[in-house]
């Protein structure tokens, strides 16, 4: 169960609300459709709801646009009125309002909650549409959101285990904090008040290097923004994922499925614990009797994140984009330089948290971006995550690993493996992911530019209508000065993802001062013998964990074993030359190690290894077996789910009685243990390098 580190709970409708200066919609500009909440919960969602459901193009200095959850499967199934017939397209199109009124969450709950926030549910009750709760994410609880009351959630949900077990988890029947935490993140129930409602980012971007216009989000809301209770300058913002459409689905219907979401799940929690930056999960809610149409038919499923902040490196994009850009998509609003200020100024002082603001902060905020995302995929790289869609829109300013789609973690070693399906030029190789993230930076510089180029001229921050009086070629003139920034840029990505990962595989292998030529002696001979070899690349560093300088003889021999054991003889073919290979590779790394203190403390090398290495990687395979177990058997597949979070939320730790193979102690490990070393292997063959597409 959860240990909470807070005395005082909050059922979700009564979390405290962040107050307005650290509220992005109190800050930004709103879609003038949807000007302010009041307006939206007494207007639009009563009267003209489809406006926040047509795809449209916002108003160019918008940055964002009032949205409630309504996860209905799209084109709407609207059923005619009874009595007489609909004959014109006023009378259909009010009817079209009517229909969805009744559906959208317009009734108040008794009572003002903590904030000002109060729960609308609505007229027309979809209790009818079954909402199951069934991923829970504990340690994203307990770091982000640790005074949420969720009730008896974790006791619905059932042991998490992996062996079948055949008892139903108990019914503790009505639960009023676990029901409201339900009826909120399935998008039945949402928090408003005259100064907060849901809303929608809009924003633009680059997918696949190729301008795609208005993009923003299309299946996603934030619902909430709430302080850290023993950190008050910290918000996290909870995010619906799937929750239905926004005027950003363009054709799309807003929705997500089991598979997306169980991914998503899993592997932001998988980040966090290896300490990779990256959004975080809070639930996961199945929607089983709503359709949704992908490669098959699926159920629905929604996803509930968290973090400090969704913006992106789009964001800024979308105010201003390139001029005279040819682009297949829904199109793109003129750029709008004074909602591009109104934008950094925020980023600046709120989700970056830079000071001297009045200086000038447009070139700090763009080094700070890349220096955050240079870190971000030097980890990446250390980790062998590959992202798959490196699109501008999915870059956090923050420098998040965001938008989880068709990732993979390395299996066999590959420098240009390809984990999207969709990605057919391998544009998105994991070998190109740091060249990625300074294209993306470099998005970013260009958006900023023409006020960068403006800041430095005048030598101080620029003011509210910088801007007005500005003719194309003032512009034009402000942009080259501020593109003169590129070169530092990115000097600053490469030198910044390079010693990152430099770092952190130092640290993987037990290495604690830096010597120039580790990369050339040691970190790439180990590459690239895995590459030859087509070695595991996770299981090679966790097996070296238990490597000792002084391993000789016999035992060097069972330890080189055991190494290639990792790998199926059928992929590294060459077995003898394997082994001479990772022998000579050992016998220098031993060399590396004793160079540092020859009377090394074996035990303690091993554990601080270990404490770098993960022994369950969430791979491919895993993947499709919990998502798997889900759609055969909700109330097993929530138990296996459950324990593969508890995996996930632990990957350092000996899963499946590690150190006993071989050994007396294997014959008596149990079925869950068993299970357990299964799954953090490398599965079976037809999975390894298995690739998921864009809609994953």
């Amino acid at each position: 169960m959860l240990r909470r580190a807070m005395s005082t709970k909050y059922k979700i409708s009564s979390l405290p609300l962040a107050p307005s200066t650290q509220l992005l919609t109190s800050n930004l500009t709103a879609d003038p459709q949807t000007p302010n909440p009041s307006t939206f919960r007494t207007q639009i969602l009563s009267t003209k709801p489809s406006i926040q459901r047509r795809a449209r193009l916002l108003a160019k200095q918008s940055h964002f646009s009032y949205v409630s959850p309504l996860p209905l499967p799209f084109p709407f199934e609207i059923e005619p009125p009874e009595g007489p017939e609909l004959n014109t397209p006023e009378e259909r199109s009010a009817w079209v309002e009517t229909w969805l009124a009744a559906r959208e969450a317009t009734h108040a709950e008794e009572g003002e909650r903590k904030g000002g926030l109060v729960l609308y549910r609505p007229e027309k009750d979809r209790r009818d549409q079954n909402r199951h709760l069934i991923g829970l994410a504990q340690a994203g609880i307990r770091d982000c959101l640790p005074h949420l009351d969720v009730g008896d959630a974790f006791d619905e949900l059932g042991e998490p285990t992996l062996v079948p077990k055949d008892s139903a988890p108990p019914n503790s029947g009505p639960n009023e904090a676990r029901e409201e935490l339900v009826d909120v993140l399935s998008g039945y129930a949402v928090l408003m008040s005259e100064e907060f409602a849901p809303w929608a980012l809009r924003y633009s971007g680059h997918q696949f290097g190729s301008w795609a216009g208005q993009l923003g989000d299309g299946r996603a809301l934030s619902i909430l923004v709430t302080p850290h209770p023993t950190d008050p300058a910290q918000t996290y913002e909870l995010q619906l994922k799937g929750a239905g459409r926004t005027p950003f689905s363009r054709s799309a219907d807003g929705l997500a499925v089991l598979r997306s979401s169980v991914r998503e799940y899993l592997c932001s929690e998988a980040m966090h614990a290896l300490g990779i930056p990256t959004t975080r999960s809070l639930a996961l809610l199945s929607l089983p009797d709503l359709p949704v149409a992908r490669e098959r038919m699926e159920g629905a499923c929604i996803l509930t994140r968290v973090a400090p902040s969704f913006l992106r490196i789009g964001s800024f994009e979308a105010l201003n984009p390139p001029q005279n850009a040819f682009f297949f998509g829904g199109g793109q609003q003129e750029r709008d330089l004074e909602a591009l200020r109104v934008l950094g100024e925020w980023v600046a002082k709120q989700v970056l948290g830079l000071d001297r603001l009045e200086e000038g902060w447009g070139q700090r905020l763009v080094l700070e971006v890349a220096r955050r995302n240079a870190l971000m995929v030097g980890q990446w790289q250390a980790y062998g995550f590959m992202h798959g869609v490196m699109n501008t829109d999915n870059i956090s300013i923050l420098g998040l690993t965001i938008d989880y789609g068709p990732y993979a973690f390395m299996d066999v070693y590959d420098p240009f493996h390809i984990c999207n399906h969709s990605d057919d030029l391998g544009r998105y190789a994991f070998k190109y992911q740091p060249e990625n993230i300074t294209y993306a930076c470099n998005a970013l510089l260009t958006s900023l530019a023409p006020l960068i180029g403006a800041e430095l001229a005048a030598g101080h921050a620029v003011g509210a209508g910088w801007a007005d009086d500005a003719d194309d070629a003032k512009i034009a003139e402000w942009t080259k000065g501020g593109l003169a920034v590129k070169e530092e840029l990115e000097q600053s990505v490469k030198v910044g993802w390079d010693a990152e990962w430099m770092r952190a595989m130092r640290t993987r292998l037990g290495l604690k001062t830096d010597e120039r030529s580790d990369d050339s002696q040691v970190v790439a001979p180990l590459l690239r013998l895995m590459k030859d070899h087509k070695l595991d690349y996770h299981g090679v560093f966790r097996q070296l964990c238990f490597f000792q300088p002084s391993l000789r003889g016999e035992a060097l021999d069972k330890f080189v074993e055991r190494v290639l054991a990792l790998t199926p003889e059928t992929l590294t073919m060459d077995r003898a030359s394997a082994a001479a290979d990772l022998r000579t590779w050992l016998s220098g790394y031993a060399t590396r190690i004793l160079s540092e203190n020859p009377t090394v403390d074996e035990a303690g090398l091993e554990a601080q290894r270990k404490a770098a290495n993960p022994r369950f990687v969430l791979r491919q395979w895993v993947l499709e077996e919990v998502i798997s177990a889900l759609e055969n058997d909700e109330g097993k597949g929530k138990r296996v789910l459950g324990k593969v979070m508890q995996m996930v939320e632990r990957p350092f730790e000996a899963w499946g009685a590690e150190g006993t193979e071989g050994t007396r102690d294997d014959c008596a490990i149990g079925e869950e243990e068993a299970e357990e070393r299964r799954f953090c292997g490398m599965g079976a063959k037809s999975m390894l390098g298995f690739q998921c597409s864009c809609s994953s």
